[in-house]
């Protein structure tokens, strides 16, 4: 005999509950489409999240997006702080360009959000996360392996990727549930803090020159000023922390320098880079902020490190952005070598003076009570302390064994 409630039967009630899940929503084509889908299909109650990592974009366009797409809750995180502190400032001091190239932009930004995703699955009590990433991009291991290592139990849907659509077929469903997707763009774009990737379309072909209307950030180089401008960039260990002798927030010191350098027409990235899936893949990416710091923050690192702890992060560097652009952020190698970061970063202080024009980031000065640079040592003048004889001794010693292998070898 089934049991009744209030006069309604459980297995009624069953029968009509619907199961949550809670979507990642950029309001781009990839995962407007799939809030429809997921509820029409399928059934899923659709909550949407919108992270705020310095996108840009209007977020109450985006919000309503969401809800004419179909989504029941629509959430937004403001995390511009927390990601510019936690996740870019490490990158930051760890001098990360995966490739010697791409400031790892969106990269870093992922783990972030699954994060913010497993965090709002727990509270709506969904055990059920999506987002609209596609089979071939490097986001789906990125927000995958972050939502497993915090979540194990999660179960992870994928839209694009399973329903292995093409752009084509994405829009002819958005035009067939007459779905609105505000103004259309040939191009895939991702945008944050750190940085701005533009692919897709012309891109593709990498014989192909970008065309100039689809940079916003960075200024050509013939409207650029004809003037030079020159900034004191301030460090305290190893983050910037003030712009001409003013202070300012982490968010605050991005922004003016995403400003500041796009203006002079620093920043662009052309890049044929090895993706996870082993494609290669041409990107286009803007991150004046990113490129100019990291600048100077090498040349202070120059000044206050020693040669071997350079020679060695130069290593750990490299690793660093490769784990982190392959999705392993929440790797414990990553925090092993975070730690040698860290211990490096204590003596990473003061100033360095740039010079911004044409596209040229260029390091003029640097300054720092940590320095191990000695004037009375380096100097050719004629107060120099260094024994000059003392050199002699020291090559005798230093070529020695390349003097006995040459030897042998005859």
């Amino acid at each position: 005999m089934t049991k009744t409630v209030k006069n309604v039967s459980i297995d009624f009630l069953l029968s009509t509950m619907t199961e949550s899940l809670v979507l990642a929503f950029s309001g781009g084509l990839d995962t407007s489409i799939s809030v429809p889908w997921l509820r029409e299909k399928f059934g899923y109650d659709v909550i949407t999240l919108t992270v705020d990592v310095g996108q840009g974009e209007d977020l109450k366009m985006i919000e309503r997006r969401a809800y004419l797409a179909g989504s029941s809750k629509h959430v937004m995180i403001d995390a511009r702080e927390e990601f510019a502190k936690e996740y870019v400032f490490p990158a930051l001091r760890a001098n990360a360009l995966y490739e010697g190239k791409y400031p790892l932009a969106t990269a870093l930004a992922r783990p972030l959000i699954a994060q913010k995703l497993v965090g709002v699955a727990k509270s709506e009590g969904s055990s059920i996360i999506s987002h609209g990433c596609t089979g071939k991009g490097n986001d789906q291991a990125r927000f995958d392996i972050t939502i497993k290592a915090l979540f194990p139990s999660a179960r992870i849907i994928a839209p694009v990727r399973e329903w292995n659509l093409s752009r084509e077929a994405e829009l002819e469903y958005a035009s067939k549930i007459a779905l609105e997707l505000g103004t259309k763009s040939e191009y895939s774009i991702d945008q944050n803090l750190w940085g701005r990737s533009i692919e897709g379309s012309t891109l593709e072909d990498p014989a192909v020159e970008p065309p100039a209307e689809i940079f916003e950030w960075v200024r050509s180089i013939s409207s650029s000023p004809d003037s030079p401008e020159d900034l004191d960039i301030g460090f305290e260990d190893g983050v910037p922390t003030a712009i001409n002798g003013n202070p300012a927030d982490p968010v605050d010191i991005i922004s003016t320098l995403n400003s500041k350098a796009g203006m002079h027409g620093i920043g662009v990235i052309d890049h044929v880079e090895n993706r996870i899936m082993g494609l290669k893949s041409r990107e286009i990416y803007e991150a004046p902020a990113a490129l100019t710091l990291i600048e100077a923050h090498k040349d202070l690192e120059k000044l206050v490190l020693t040669r071997q702890e350079l020679e060695v992060k130069a290593m750990i560097e490299a690793k660093w952005a490769w784990m982190v652009y392959s999705g392993l952020w929440i790797d414990p190698l990553v925090e092993a070598l975070n730690a040698f970061i860290d211990t490096t970063q204590k003596r990473v202080m003061g100033h360095v003076k740039i010079r911004l024009h044409k596209g040229s980031c260029r390091v003029i000065g640097r300054e720092s009570t940590k320095s191990i640079y000695n004037l009375s040592l380096a100097t050719y003048g004629e107060n120099s302390t260094f024994n000059q004889r003392s050199a002699e001794a020291f090559i005798e010693i230093w070529g020695m064994q390349s003097r006995l292998a040459k030897a042998v070898a005859k």
